[in-house]
């Protein structure tokens, strides 16, 4: 089943019309004939040939996603595997957990993949955290008691905003390693606050020993 992006379930989208001028005919004088007619478009929605007029024989239902469309697919502990369905089949998948707190309400989003060998980072992630999240004070991460990461922010649009993470072998490990990580924002009315988002490593190696090398 598709899955839509968590931010995004609060939005309300407005539906886009796309208005096409009818082309004008120029009126004439003239006493010409009229071109013959030609043969009328046929009619999409004519009956299928057997079938009485206003009877419909139905679509078959299919929950599979189609191509282009987003679906869960592995789980390990508590990461995901975020995929998109491809024509070929070879579809690639992403890590992705979704991260709430004690009451469920949405803070967070993380999906993690992994490079093409050869760089100085060997996994991306990007974080998503809600609007009005200060972008001077950065995304701060830290794994059990190692030391903090900072990150700067990428950019924000109508779902959120988004840290954009270049992760080192030793990073991975860290997680790997690790029993929990904590995401700290800071929020754009109250700058003297913090906001610490826990994030599960359950599950992570499992899911990053088949997460799929996508290249940037």
């Amino acid at each position: 089943m598709p899955t839509p992006t968590p931010f995004s379930l609060a939005l309300s989208f407005a539906a886009l019309m796309a208005l096409s001028a009818a082309p004008v005919l120029a009126q004439s004088d003239s006493t010409e004939t009229p071109p013959a007619a030609t043969d009328a478009p046929a009619d999409d929605d004519a009956p299928a040939p057997g079938v009485p007029d206003g009877l419909s024989l139905g679509e078959e239902v299919t929950d599979e996603p189609q191509v282009g469309q987003t679906y869960i697919g592995q789980k390990f502990g508590d990461w995901s595997m975020r995929c998109i369905r491809t024509e070929s089949g070879d579809d690639p998948c992403q890590m992705y957990q979704f991260l709430v707190d004690d009451e469920e309400t949405p803070l967070a989003e993380v999906s993690l993949f992994r490079l093409p060998e050869g760089g100085q980072a060997v996994a991306g992630a990007t974080v998503i955290v809600p609007l009005e999240t200060s972008l001077a004070a950065q995304l701060s991460i830290r794994i059990d008691e190692n030391p903090v990461r900072r990150y700067p922010f990428a950019f924000c649009n109508q779902i959120g905003c988004y840290a954009r993470l270049g992760l080192t072998e030793a990073d991975v490990t860290a997680f790997k390693r690790g029993g929990r990580a904590v995401l700290t924002i800071v929020p754009v009315m109250a700058p003297d606050q913090q906001v610490n988002i826990p994030m599960s490593l359950s599950g992570f190696t499992a899911s990053y020993d088949v997460v799929s090398v996508i290249d940037q």
